[in-house]
This record gives C-alpha cells, sequence and structure tokens, in this order.
C-alpha cells in the first residue's frame, strides 16, 4: 500500500499552523508528536476516557478517534489554547484548581475542555447536565465531587462577569 499525504492547515490554539499529514494519521499523535502537546494525552485509545478531548470549533471532540486531515480549516483548541487572551487563567482551569479538582492529572485537560465547552453553551446548567457532560471523560482518581464544585463555581464566576 502506498502511503498518502496531504497537506493541512488549520487554527491551532488561536495560531495558524501548517502540517502534511499522512492521511490515515491520528490528530492526538499529530498534535502531540509534531506540535509537542503533551496536554493532549493518550489514555485508552478507543474514544471512551476522554483525555483526548479537544475542542474543534468549539465542539468537544476525541482526538483519539479522529484523523488529521479531518481538522483542515478548522479551529482546534487545547488545554494551552484555553486561557484568557490576557493571559490569565480561563475561569475553569482556576476553578479546577482552587476546588483541587484533578488528583493524577491525566483527565485534567479533557475534563477542563469539556467544561468549557458546557458553559460555552449552557452558562447555567443544573447538575443532571454537568454530570451528563462530564461523564464524556472519566476520572479514575475519584475526583468526581471536587470536578462538579469546580464546574459549578466556574459557571457562577462566568456568569459574574457577563
Amino acid at each position: 500500500m502506498i502511503d498518502q499525504t496531504e497537506r493541512i492547515a488549520f487554527d491551532l490554539d488561536g495560531r495558524p499552523v501548517a502540517a502534511t499529514v499522512a492521511t490515515n494519521r491520528l490528530l492526538i499523535d499529530l498534535l502531540r508528536e509534531e506540535f509537542g502537546l503533551l496536554g493532549v494525552r493518550a489514555g485508552c485509545d478507543g474514544g471512551v476516557c476522554g483525555a483526548c478531548t479537544v475542542l474543534i470549533d468549539g465542539v468537544p471532540a476525541t482526538a483519539c478517534l479522529m484523523l488529521a486531515v479531518e481538522v483542515d480549516g478548522r479551529r482546534i483548541t487545547t488545554i494551552r489554547g484555553l486561557e484568557c487572551a490576557d493571559g490569565h487563567l480561563h475561569p475553569v482551569q482556576r476553578a479546577f484548581l482552587e476546588e483541587r479538582a484533578f488528583q493524577c492529572g491525566s483527565c485534567t485537560p479533557g475534563m477542563v475542555l469539556l467544561a468549557s465547552a458546557l458553559l460555552a453553551e449552557n452558562p447555567d446548567p443544573d447538575e443532571e447536565t454537568i454530570r451528563a457532560w462530564m461523564s464524556a471523560a472519566l476520572c479514575r482518581c475519584g475526583g468526581g465531587g471536587a470536578i462538579l464544585r469546580a464546574v459549578r463555581r466556574a459557571a457562577a464566576v462566568m456568569r459574574e462577569a457577563r
């Protein structure tokens, strides 16, 4: 079989980038190996754990199941691109720190991105909605209570700032 490549260009954490990729290369491999974004975590390699979650045009996606060629012309946000324009942490990042909503840190980038996407779509989610959204990522350390508190805290901060 002949390897085929394609030139792609996309916005990565607020800056334009380009790469020539094999048409069968996974997005997670491109982000980690070519761009050094180790916050896009490799977990289950099956789209179940959520550690590799990124935002594509603001919508959560699992980078371990997506081909790199699929992001041509799109906007990708990783945990590194979430901080505010003034250099401060995003309210969700700050809330995760304040609530100590992390232990080993493996799920944290994906959880933070899921929570930020939720709050962008729904600034005042109820607990059931938060649980449903956050179930797209697994915390193996048992940090669920702190994660819920962090999402609620971030939601309150973001509503107040509006």
